[in-house]
């Protein structure tokens, strides 16, 4: 008999999920037939036909956004704001879980397949190379949970990266007894380049290392590292892991074309999908052994997306939050990104006593920009332009900066009016 899949699972209803953990059930005899889910009670009242809104209009696409008109938001980035269009879509699928909640699951079966194509069409690669997820935390987990090492197996990561990257690799060495060495890259951000960071990365790879683990975008720094000739350089010779949270949507590249093996990111970020949602990306997940059941079945990215019930309003409006950014286009968002980020530094590279911590140079740096105001606490910072309308936010790490992550969410003016802003900070 087939193993359990998510359409056994969700279209058996409770009953049947207790029963489903003793024995297999087959998809003909245990799932709700289709014919008997009424059409009328799960029709797709949470996909709103598309909007009148222009995307080559940015006021249009801004407008989007139920943003408070006083506020310029610079940290959209953190936890991204839902489009008026996203919303819609959620509420929708809320309501139809209310109306008909076994009918609604049976429908989120094609859904969650939806989610996926929508995200192979958005960045690239094949439907069942994307597991669900609802945080790059969660993907992170499974992503360095997942792998089977042994003592005398090396990871080589960075000085660099982000708490939960840091704390799955301390698992990874707890469970595995494996170990984890940790390279620095570049010692000013402001100075970082391509050469210099594959060269000090790969000078810590050796023969016993089978895994790579790095990030994307430095939440930290703002600096991007080089993905594809880190994946060059390493031609094969150990798993490339990375979390691409602050490049995915943010950086116009395909997730197969960067030459990592395993991607993890958000979609509550750079994406502006909607909250408590994720993806995991694999070239191949066969390295993976899934950390929790899932219910989707056990191919490809089915196996590793999580089980368990959840606002599936929320994962199914994953693929409204695609097709709005495909509609903008990937290329027009990230370089409307960038034009407004390298605005941010160019404005600030003069100013008295404000270094820009993040490189100029586009190749080395996406959305974020951090910068240290001298003789202040970020924090402080953070406060004092939230006075003049600024909404910024603070880097969470040991040595904290000042950070500002320009977005589709904001101007040209509001960047404008942040050089002014935090120019007179000092």
């Amino acid at each position: 008999m087939p193993a359990p899949t998510r359409r056994t699972v969700l279209g058996a209803g409770l009953a049947s999920v207790a029963a489903l953990g003793l024995t297999a059930c087959d998809d003909d005899t245990s799932a709700t037939p289709q014919s008997q889910v009424s059409k009328a009670s799960t029709s797709p009242t949470g996909a709103p036909a598309p909007s009148d809104w222009d995307p080559t209009d940015w006021d249009d696409v801004r407008a989007q956004f139920p943003l408070d008109p006083s506020l310029a938001q610079f940290a959209a980035f953190v936890l991204s704001p839902h489009t008026q269009e996203l919303d819609a879509a959620i509420a929708g699928y809320r309501d139809e879980l209310a109306f008909d909640t076994e009918g609604a699951l049976f429908q989120g079966i094609d859904r969650e397949d939806a989610v996926r194509d929508e995200a192979a069409g958005f960045a690239g690669g094949a439907p069942g190379e994307y597991a669900l997820t609802d945080s790059t935390t969660m993907g992170i987990a499974h992503m360095y949970g997942g792998l089977s090492l042994s003592p005398g197996d090396e990871v080589v990561s960075t000085t660099h990266d982000f708490f939960s990257t840091e704390d799955a690799l301390r698992l990874l060495e707890l469970r595995t007894g494996a170990t984890v060495k940790r390279v620095t890259l570049y010692d000013d951000p402001w100075r970082a380049s391509v050469d210099e960071m594959v060269d000090r990365l790969m000078k810590g790879v050796t023969a016993r290392t089978k895994v790579v683990a790095v990030t994307w975008v430095h939440s930290s720094t703002g600096v991007r590292l080089p993905i594809r000739e880190i994946a060059d350089a390493l031609d094969g010779r150990a798993l490339l892991c990375v979390d691409g949270v602050h490049g995915f949507a943010a950086v116009d590249v395909d997730l197969p074309d960067l030459g990592c093996d395993l991607l993890a990111a958000g979609t509550h970020k750079w994406l502006f999908g909607p909250r408590g949602t994720g993806i995991l990306w694999a070239r191949s997940f066969g390295p993976l052994t899934e950390l929790i059941p899932s219910f989707d079945g056990f191919e490809d990215g089915a196996r590793l997306t999580p089980g368990g019930y959840k606002a599936f309003e929320h994962r199914w409006a994953m693929a409204d939050a695609f097709r709005i950014q495909r509609r903008i286009t990937r290329k027009a968002v990230v370089a409307r990104t960038v034009a407004q980020a390298t605005r941010l530094k160019e404005g600030l590279q003069e100013a008295d006593r404000i270094t820009v911590i993040t490189p100029q140079d586009p190749a080395v740096s996406a959305g974020i920009v951090c910068l240290d105001v001298e003789g202040l606490m970020p924090a402080n910072a953070v406060l004092e332009l939230r006075d003049q309308g600024i909404v910024a936010s603070a880097t969470p790490y040991r040595t904290s900066y000042l950070r500002l992550g320009p977005s589709i969410a904001t101007t040209p003016e509001q960047v404008d009016a942040a050089i002014e802003a935090v120019s007179g900070l000092v």
